[in-house]
């Protein structure tokens, strides 16, 4: 039998779906790019897939152009980077990973974009979805938020509220049998002032082993390992995913 989201989570937990109304335990990550799923949700991730949840991933970008590597090529890229990103995905214990297939590094806020995001939330019908705080350009002082990043999150949150929820929008989905759905609750990482913290001590090597599930990206020695494992380390020695977290007014 699955744990509780109280027993994983502790305390502060997501909200807990109203089956008698229809609502599933399902989550979604659309993520810029492959391996930002993992950097920015894993933890949280793996412990809705433990509590008996659905969770998918949706990569929003092809990952075509993050490599040094002079003898890489796009296509090979691609390639490597969603096999990559399935692994670590399976290591978490996801449902699915979706490829959505934008190109890297040139991702606009556009009609098609909204669209195949819509497409995605009304078809697996999520009670949740995580994806990147679109509103930073700098975080914590420290880092740049990549411009696939705030489009990926700005687009997934127009998406949330109202595109989803509006059978007037994109009604050709309709016609295919989807049907308009009302995400519950929102949750961004990447945010200057979180709200919600996930405490992943249990799992921080969980989530450490996604990352190196993507060696195209991240080296594998110990050196790097430790450089990461402090960025989700307190000062009281706790490891914490933390969130903005959003409770959609119904």
């Amino acid at each position: 039998m699955a744990a509780s989201l109280e027993d994983l989570f502790g305390h502060e937990h997501p909200g807990e779906p109203d089956e008698s109304a229809g609502e599933r335990r399902r989550a979604m990550v659309f993520a810029a790019h492959p391996d930002d799923a993992d950097f920015g949700a894993a933890g949280a991730a793996a412990l809705l897939a433990r509590a008996g949840w659905e969770v998918r991933y949706v990569v929003v970008t092809d990952g075509s152009k993050g490599s040094d590597d002079l003898t890489m090529t796009p296509e090979r890229l691609v390639a490597t980077r969603q096999e990559e990103q399935r692994t670590a995905g399976a290591l978490v214990g996801v449902e699915g990973v979706r490829f959505l297939g934008f190109t890297d590094g040139e991702l606009v806020h556009s009609r098609a974009l909204l669209g195949a995001i819509v497409r995605e939330i009304r078809e697996f019908q999520p009670y949740a979805v995580y994806t990147h705080d679109p509103e930073p350009v700098i975080i914590r002082n420290s880092f740049v938020n990549h411009n696939d990043h705030r489009v990926t999150g700005l687009a997934t949150i127009d998406a949330v509220y109202p595109a989803a929820r509006d059978r007037l929008n994109f009604p050709e989905q309709i016609a295919d049998g989807l049907r308009p759905h009302k995400v519950r609750e929102l949750y961004l990482w990447g945010a200057n002032e979180p709200n919600f913290d996930v405490d992943i001590s249990e799992i921080v090597d969980l989530k450490i082993a996604t990352l190196m599930a993507h060696p195209s990206q991240f080296p594998s020695d110990d050196a790097f390992i430790e450089r990461i494992r402090t960025f989700w380390r307190e000062p009281d020695g706790r490891y914490l995913e933390q969130f903005r977290r959003v409770v959609m007014f119904v």
